[in-house]
């Protein structure tokens, strides 16, 4: 079809497209960012403690705290506000955090920088807990339905009893810990991969409960949708006291998952995140709590009348507890799915050790709670400051949105604070130790950098004493990682004095982090030189954002190398480079300007298949045949090598010497220099900071080493000690 022709048929079609991919996405949302939210109906109620106080006045109250609470921070707070403080489509705490240190320049207050690293603290603890908690109250249902079933086993009253005994004693904990441990083996699979696994068990899951709820509103009590008004808010606030406010710390649990739909905004639109909550999540849920408030003020004297699966009619309960166990498999994944390994498995340790360690769904809804809710007063604190700082709105609106969320969460705070005794205290131990881990490793690399910056040489250091000490050039390259973006950094410059030689081909690597989700691509490497040309030394600069993975890639070099070679082939147009003598660095990445006069890469398979590929007919330097004929070592792993351009005019004799070189040096092999900088404290020093170095010494023996981080092979590997002394 010729646009041209049927410009408005174009139109509609990919509109059609357009909404088909909302739908598409929408749907997939339900089972990764709405999970969490959709089985809160299992422990909501059910994680009240204080249940012989409850009369049917008391359900009505809570009842319309749920709604309210639903309706002010799910949907007025998060869906219509928060949702708009994306960082170029990335959500969460840190997204916040970026924004601020960007445009508000707000990002060396230490006071922001705590109120992030406390937040994240909660994220975590959030991460551990709710999986527990929703998979654990799933499990107490599989139990209250075996045990309705004790009687098919044995017709004796006793034996019936200890049969019930032993399923409550076996059933839930061992069903948790087998559900939890499938459930973090599944994030391996990838975000897209889980929603369309998950996303038709939530549809279902929320349907089921949004259709109970309505059953249980007319057969129970149909005025309870006229309880949504406020006035029992504040009947139940007059008459209170502390055993009342208590039952707020689980109403709270209302919304948890609220969070997942900003932090995962990174993997799905807006649109999308809107549309599923406003049109499906939301009524169906409120409907399921009506429901549920319908039956539970009817039904005191029943035994477990709080739990969800009481709620429903009783050829209907074994149905409801089997779609549970699946649903709050699904849901307590929202908070984990941004997938990293050994933070995955670390999570599910301690989610396995609070479920087997607690054993009861309350304290651990307490926990939870206090997550919640504290997570919650985070990003209200940071989005007053977007709304003042970022969207230049008057301090009025500012303070408005933190007086009025703020009061609201701040009461839900002291609520959950009144249960610091019956389990939140977990959360705060939990906070202790992440706290300390981040706190220590932030002063241990501070102070480590510190000491390096201190000890470093000048780059003119390396030009120097180049002859003085006889030093030799052996063929191949050495990339010397550091910490350091000028200079030489102590721990090469001790190599070399003890041991007087360095390669052909020398680049400094270091890596800056941006306040950003993700760098481009274009802007990624800022290449300049150390000396003069004839030594081949190099800096490379490589930016990432806090969504990057750059270490992780497969490619890792030889993006280095092609950095490098753009590098060459560009420095010669660039005056400013050719009349610095301080090492300029220019960003490199965009091919389209240097127009195929860099380094051309060439797969390794092909080589092995052509052993020679050089074609003689077309314009490939001499410099190119020689080199591909020359005889090359047996590899096995996949591995890029760069051919020389086309001959061209653009390219001076000299630029194409140096990238011969520069193949010829990857040719030759690779090493890599590692400094491994052992902190030591000044004897004498106090124990706060011998703690904190003590520490980080620890967490630095036993995260991912950098060698594995950076793909670097172990027989090419260079480690350098040095004792930094503090």
């Amino acid at each position: 079809m010729d646009p041209r022709l049927f410009p408005d048929a174009i139109s509609d079609e990919v509109k059609k497209k357009t909404w088909m991919q909302t739908i598409l996405v929408s749907f997939q949302i339900v089972g990764v960012v709405y999970g969490q939210l959709s089985t809160a109906p299992l422990y909501v109620f059910g994680t009240i403690q204080s249940v012989d106080d409850i009369s049917e006045e008391v359900v009505y109250e809570l009842f319309s705290f749920i709604f309210w609470t639903l309706t002010i921070i799910s949907l007025m707070k998060y869906v219509f506000i928060v949702l708009r403080a994306d960082d170029n489509g990335e959500g969460g705490i840190f997204a916040l955090y970026s924004l601020l240190c960007r445009h508000a320049k707000v990002g060396l207050l230490p006071c922001e920088r705590s109120t992030t690293l406390f937040g994240s603290c909660m994220t975590t603890g959030d991460a551990v807990l709710t999986p527990a908690l929703s998979v654990l109250s799933a499990s107490y249902g599989v139990q209250r339905s075996l045990s309705d079933m004790s009687h098919l086993f044995s017709s004796s009253l006793q034996a019936r009893e200890s049969i019930s005994k032993a399923i409550k004693r076996y059933v839930p904990v061992p069903c948790a810990c087998v559900i939890l441990v499938g459930l973090f083996m599944l994030q391996s699979c990838g975000t897209r991969r889980i929603g369309f696994i998950f996303a038709p068990i939530i549809a279902i899951w929320v349907l089921f409960i949004g259709g109970m709820g309505t059953y249980n509103i007319f057969f129970w009590d149909a005025k309870i949708i006229h309880k949504i008004c406020p006035v029992y808010m504040f009947r139940f606030i007059r008459k209170i006291d502390l055993s009342r406010w208590r039952l707020l710390g689980s109403i709270i649990l209302c919304v948890a998952g609220s969070e997942a739909m900003f932090a995962d905004l990174g993997h799905f639109s807006k649109k999308s995140i809107k549309i599923t909550f406003i049109c499906f999540i939301y009524p169906l849920l409120i409907v399921c709590y009506a429901g549920q408030a319908a039956f539970i003020s009817k039904n005191l004297h029943v035994e477990n009348f709080i739990h969800l699966s009481e709620s429903m009619p009783s050829h209907w309960k074994h149905v409801c507890i089997v779609m549970s166990l699946f649903a709050s498999a699904v849901g307590s994944q929202a908070t984990i799915t941004i997938y990293i390994p050994d933070v995955n498995w670390l999570l599910m340790i301690l989610s396995l050790t609070v479920t087997i360690g607690f054993q009861d769904m309350v304290k651990i809804g307490n926990a939870t709670a206090l997550a919640i809710i504290s997570g919650m007063l985070v990003t209200t604190s940071l989005m007053s400051l977007i709304i003042a700082l970022y969207w230049e709105k008057n301090l009025t609106l500012s303070s408005c949105f933190l007086i009025c969320f703020g009061f609201f969460e701040a009461a839900y705070l002291s609520a959950c604070l009144l249960e610091f005794h019956k389990g939140a205290w977990y959360l705060v131990v939990l906070l202790v130790l992440s706290m300390t881990v981040m706190l220590a490793w932030h002063y241990g690399t501070v102070k480590k950098y510190e000491f390096d910056l201190q000890n470093k040489v000048d780059s003119e250091w390396l030009i120097d004493i180049t002859p003085s000490l006889g030093i030799s050039r052996v063929p191949g390259i050495g990339f010397i990682y550091t910490d350091l973006v000028s200079g030489i950094p102590a721990f090469f410059s001790h190599f070399i004095t003890n041991l007087p030689a360095f390669h052909q081909v020398l680049i400094f690597v270091s890596f800056k982090s941006l306040p950003v989700p993700c760098v481009p691509a274009s802007e990624r490497y800022l290449i300049g030189r150390i000396g003069p040309k004839h030594y081949r030394t190099y800096r490379c600069i490589v930016r990432y954002g806090y969504c990057d993975h750059i270490r992780d890639t497969d490619d890792f070099e030889e993006q280095i190398i092609r950095s490098i070679g753009e590098f060459i082939s560009i420095e010669e147009n660039d005056i400013e480079s050719r009349e610095s003598t301080d090492g300029r660095m220019i960003i490199v990445g965009n091919k389209s300007s240097i127009e195929g006069n860099a380094l051309v890469p060439l797969d390794e398979d092909i080589l092995c298949k052509w052993p020679n590929p050089v074609n003689h007919d077309s314009q490939i330097s001499p410099e190119i045949e020689l080199s591909e004929r020359s005889p090359r070592p047996p590899v096995k792993n996949k591995k890029v090598r760069f051919l020389l351009p086309a001959n061209s005019p653009k390219m001076q004799a000299s630029v194409r010497q140096e990238l011969q070189e520069l193949i010829d040096a990857r040719e030759s092999g690779s090493a890599y220099f590692l400094g491994q900088s052992h902190l030591v404290v000044h004897h004498g020093s106090n124990f706060l900071k011998k703690f904190l170095i003590m520490t980080y010494r620890f967490s630095d023996k036993n995260c991912r080493e950098p060698p594995v981080a950076l793909k670097i092979p172990h027989a090419a590997l260079v480690e350098v000690g040095m004792v930094c002394t503090i």
